[in-house]
Formats: C-alpha cells, structure tokens, sequence
C-alpha cells in the first residue's frame, strides 16, 4: 500500500484521504522518531518535512491518531514514555 504513496527515494508525493491508508503511512512515518526520546516542535517538522512538504498536518495527523503525544509543544512517540500520571525528569517546567 505505501508503494502507492511513497517515490523510491522514500518521500512521501500524498496524503492519503482515505483513513485506513493514511494510518499505513503515519505508521510508516512514526518510525522516524526514536522511541523514548523528546522532541521540540521545530525537531517534529524538521523530520516530517524530509518526507513531506505538509509537515504541519502530517504532524497533527500523528497526534490525532494517537501515534505520537504532545504536551507544551514537546512531542514523543505514544507508548515509549511511561503515562502513570507525573512528567519525566527531563520535561519542561510549566
């Protein structure tokens, strides 16, 4: 299914509308995030924008689908920091 989305130099030409395909290739997406690290909002589109042009939706595709979580414009890939209800030492101040 990516093949029809993604050129061999691995950039993503469209963003699928239709929903099941567009979760193929945000989970092909999600995978350029290193599990357990914190990324800035400006890392997140930097990333994004090696794919594809269209990082700010791309990017809030990835929060609203649950693969990626934000929190103060800090960013992690779902399931890779513990979520038992207090922030990691390394989170940012209020």
């Amino acid at each position: 299914m990516l093949e029809s989305f993604v050129d061999v130099a691995g950039r993503l030409h469209s963003i699928p509308v239709q929903r099941k395909k567009r979760l193929a290739v945000l989970q092909w997406l999600v995978e350029d995030f290193q599990p357990g690290r914190l990324y800035t909002e400006s890392e997140v589109n930097r990333v994004i924008s090696r794919r594809h042009p269209d990082f700010a939706a791309l990017r809030r595709y990835l929060v609203d689908e649950e693969l990626m979580q934000r929190k103060r414009s800090v960013y992690w890939r779902t399931g890779s920091v513990p979520n038992v209800g207090w922030d990691p030492p390394s989170w940012p101040d209020e």
